[in-house]
């Protein structure tokens, strides 16, 4: 049964903090142990992005904003009791919409190479990596605080882009 993605309403974003959390459990099963700090929904919260939910209350959500002229995705995350349901592609699907909406040339993300829910899975999206030599001044920000903050350290990391495409198709 699909769940419906709207916008988040300030009454959703308290829960987006342990969704986040629970989804991150799984990418310690394989060695990856976020370091401490604010996570990446506090901070899209924080700096007023545009967030999607889905589901009510929700049950994921994903997190976008402006960077280097075109539409970036901050982050998906489902909460693990949901996985499986397709919300992960609800949610990009979302993605998607709001950047042709607005009329961006692409939609660009920075991910994990080697986890199977991340590169492999925005790759089923038609979102390919770009070499860092393509990357605007603002991704680049970005990468060198990722670098900083000891993400790379966790695991080879990419930038991916996508045209934002509607209909976009589905993982198999």
């Amino acid at each position: 049964m699909p769940v419906a993605v709207r916008r988040a309403e300030p009454a959703d974003l308290p829960v987006l903090p342990e969704i986040e959390g629970a989804a991150d459990l799984l990418f310690a099963r394989l060695g990856i142990v976020f370091p401490p700090g604010p996570t990446v929904i506090e901070e899209a919260i924080r700096d007023g992005e545009r967030i999607y939910v889905a589901g009510d209350p929700p049950v994921g959500f994903a997190a976008v904003r402006e960077r280097d002229g075109g539409t970036h995705l901050e982050q998906i995350a489902v909460h693990p009791h949901h996985y499986r349901r397709g919300i992960g592609t609800s949610l990009m699907d979302q993605v998607i919409a709001h950047a042709a909406e607005a009329g961006s040339p692409r939609i660009t993300l920075i991910t994990f190479r080697d986890v199977p829910w991340n590169a492999p899975w925005y790759a089923r999206f038609g979102f390919t990596e770009i070499p860092e030599v393509a990357h605007g001044p603002e991704i680049r920000s970005l990468w060198q605080a990722e670098i900083a903050a000891g993400l790379h350290e966790l695991g080879p990391r990419v930038v991916m882009s996508a045209r934002p495409t509607p209909g976009s198709p589905l993982p198999s």
